[in-house]
């Protein structure tokens, strides 16, 4: 039906919903926003009530065609909201949504959220369906070049005037993580309230807010570092970070390593496709040394389980989580019982 850009979803929003949407791309900041998006303009039509459903290896797809089916005492229309960690569906997720595709219900919205999706899983009978039906965002990563403007134009958003060369300072700093740029932003916004920011202020406030950011915990997590990752987590947690901005980050950082440990092969022209910057591909090399294909595929199963206590879907402290699995990220790789049980979700 349409191929969207995040940038353009917005306009596509104030007209006519499309019966689903794929949401697909590993930078999480940009999915998240269009994630909300989305919900905000189905709930604005209506669809009061939403369904959300974390696929795995045993997932049950007849879940979704007998939500979709289903009728809500509750509410007329809902928001099926369908998240798949690996990207994959498997033979079932394939067949259940080929056939909610091939007749969707006016009562019902279809969200479904993935990891990047190469060509190949585009032309999938799964991803044309939807694609058919719907509308698929593919979220790309904001390229080095693109970074001024990116934050340039997310500094006027929140109200800030900034030069050139202050935006240039965070575009340096941030070092392409969105995540990190939008919590300066929000920072800036605080200690900036006359809304004027040249580079001296720019300089002095990045400093000042460098010691617990989430970008600082991802480089000590890449050097091996877990005492120092421990307490930047500690610190980040006193300074009232969101647990799910951390998650995003931690997960988009491991499916990137997943991604060149299963190329084979790491150059750095396959370093920069993947958005790792130059200045990170040292950091990055090293986590490669250290960390191997297993670990991280568990440990990723293990944000998942993280992400459910963070919704309080699973009954579980998720800041503890958070540490485990920042400890098994940057630490020596172990299979410790917790770590098992937290990685299928127990």
């Amino acid at each position: 039906m349409v191929r969207l850009r995040p940038e353009q979803l917005s306009q596509h929003l104030a007209g006519q919903l499309a019966p689903c949407y794929l949401i697909c791309g590993d930078e999480p900041l940009l999915a998240q926003e269009a994630a909300d998006a989305i919900r905000a303009a189905a709930r604005a039509n209506g669809f009061t009530e939403r369904e959300l459903f974390h696929v795995d290896a045993s997932f049950d797809w007849q879940r979704v065609l007998s939500e979709a089916s289903s009728l809500s005492l509750f509410a007329e229309r809902k928001i099926l909201e369908v998240r798949i960690a690996s990207g994959k569906p498997g033979d079932k997720g394939s067949a259940a949504l080929q056939e909610y595709c091939a007749n969707p219900s006016v009562d019902n919205l279809l969200l479904v959220i993935t990891p990047k999706l190469d060509g190949s899983a585009l032309k999938t009978k799964w991803a044309k369906a939807l694609d058919d039906t719907g509308a698929i965002i593919q979220v790309w990563p904001v390229e080095a070049r693109q970074m001024p403007a990116w934050i340039g134009q997310r500094l006027k958003q929140a109200g800030i005037r900034a030069n050139r060369a202050a935006v240039d300072i965070l575009a340096d700093r941030v070092e392409g993580n969105l995540l990190a740029a939008v919590q300066e932003i929000e920072k800036l916004k605080l200690l900036a309230p006359e809304g004027d920011i040249d580079a001296d202020t720019m300089s002095t406030v990045v400093a000042d807010s460098a010691r617990y950011s989430v970008f600082t915990l991802v480089d000590k997590i890449l050097e091996g570092d877990p005492q120092g990752a421990a307490r930047n987590l500690r610190g980040l947690r006193e300074d009232g970070t969101d647990a799910i901005v951390i998650l995003w980050a931690l997960a988009r950082e491991l499916r990137t390593l997943i991604s060149l440990l299963e190329a084979g092969h790491i150059s750095d022209d396959l370093l920069r496709k993947q958005g790792v910057w130059p200045k990170r591909q040292p950091l990055v090399k090293g986590a490669l040394r250290r960390l191997k294909l297993p670990h991280l595929r568990l440990l990723l199963r293990q944000s998942g389980a993280v992400d459910r206590a963070i919704k309080g879907m699973r009954k579980s402290d998720p800041w503890e989580d958070l540490a485990s699995l920042v400890l098994g990220f940057s630490g020596t790789p172990s299979l410790s019982p917790h770590n098992i049980r937290l990685a299928i979700g127990e």
